[in-house]
């Protein structure tokens, strides 16, 4: 951090001092001039900055990178770059010119470096995924009806006990009563927003239901933990049907209730985009309102909202917390939503907590049911990719 505050410091000391030194040649009368003094400053900071990005690599090498040492350095090459970038401090130096080619740089820069650490997150999961499949068959994992990796024993031994199918079983369970909350409850408020609701009514509500995608998942554990599950228990004991105190569909109801702001939002702006000329002609045909959505807006946004329901489902399928706290941690072959389950994340976390060998199939497996997920995310993730790019092709 004080590094940061030091090059934030000296970055705008060098901006200052770069400028005014342009203000003082008193070029700005030139009629061919090119840049604004602020493209100098700009010029001027991101020389200092790769300048000092070096230093800190160089000095860390030596361990010798001390916020003194490093302080003082930055000062000395500040004002020896100040005292340098003079000399380009005319109006044949185009500094908006050399700007622009050093932002397009920064930008493919980091871009590059964001795509790296994407592709190293996988690889560092393949690796280890690798080394549990290598233990145990591909077969047994995928199809395999026994979840158990707490007794299994090293080696082939305790193949039998990596059967995912409990685990992605439980995952579809949840995600399923999920999806069968959030989407009618979305579509439907889109609907509504978009059709009925008054601009100003729509400007308050929207937003508001909005907030709903930032609330942190544990809030939502606890919703589901200590309100939700209590109230079906009390409910269904009444109707005599029994359930379980953590169960699927207490934790499916609230991961329903948290992605219906993906549903909603995202239909919502698809709805908007559908052409105005499409819903005047169909009223104009005589067409009541309801039909208009019903035979217009809702078949020409129908790929908009498929690829909003599928990055839902990949959000779903994704969600740890309320599982963990609502649904249990029980592998059964079981598609009861009353029964107590377990989904591939709430494995993963349980998987990688406590004091074990880190070489262990218990451990890998985490990997292997991680490796599995991402695959099934992506193939959802590019669908709805798919969708969405489709749609705006035809009406943007």
């Amino acid at each position: 951090m004080i590094y940061f505050l030091a090059l934030i410091l000296f970055s705008t000391a060098s901006f200052l001092f770069t400028k005014k030194g342009f203000l003082q040649k008193k070029i700005l009368n030139q009629n061919n001039l090119a840049s604004t003094p602020n493209y100098y400053g700009y010029c001027s900071v991101i020389w200092f900055m790769i300048g000092a990005v070096l230093l800190i690599i160089a000095l860390s090498k030596q361990n010798k990178l001390s916020i003194e040492l490093f302080t003082l350095i930055s000062l000395i090459f500040t004002v020896i770059l100040n005292f340098s970038v003079q000399k380009y401090i005319t109006f044949q130096f185009n500094a908006r010119k050399h700007f622009e080619k050093s932002f397009l740089l920064i930008l493919r820069v980091t871009s590059y470096i964001s795509i790296a650490i994407t592709f190293l997150i996988i690889i560092s999961i393949l690796v280890e995924a690798i080394r549990f499949f290598s233990e145990i068959p591909l077969s047994s994992f995928l199809f395999g009806t026994k979840w158990s990796p707490q007794s299994a024993l090293e080696g082939s031994a305790g193949a039998g006990n990596f059967g995912a199918i409990p685990v992605f079983l439980g995952t579809l369970l949840i995600t399923t009563i999920a999806i069968i909350i959030a989407v009618p409850f979305g579509i439907y408020s889109a609907i509504y927003l978009t059709e009925y609701a008054s601009a100003r009514f729509r400007a308050i509500a929207k937003p508001i239901l909005e907030i709903l995608a930032g609330v942190p998942t544990v809030v939502y554990g606890y919703f589901a933990a200590f309100t939700v599950a209590p109230f079906l228990r009390l409910v269904l004991a009444k109707l005599g049907i029994s359930i379980e105190a953590e169960s699927a569909l207490a934790a499916g109801i609230v991961m329903g209730i948290m992605i219906i702001p993906f549903v909603l939002s995202l239909s919502d702006d698809v709805m908007n985009a559908v052409p105005e000329s499409l819903k005047n002609a169909s009223l104009g045909l005589g067409s009541t309102k309801s039909e208009m959505i019903k035979k217009v807006i809702i078949p020409a946004a129908l790929p908009g909202i498929a690829g909003a329901i599928l990055l839902a489902i990949s959000r779903a399928i994704g969600e740890t917390m309320i599982v963990t706290m609502a649904a249990g941690l029980n592998a059964k072959m079981s598609f009861n939503p009353l029964d107590s389950v377990t989904t591939a994340t709430a494995q993963i976390v349980t998987l990688l907590i406590g004091d074990q060998e880190f070489d262990s199939n218990k451990t890998l497996a985490a990997f292997a049911l991680g490796i599995t997920l991402f695959v099934i995310t992506l193939i959802l993730n590019l669908i709805a990719l798919i969708i969405v790019k489709k749609y705006r092709e035809q009406y943007e």
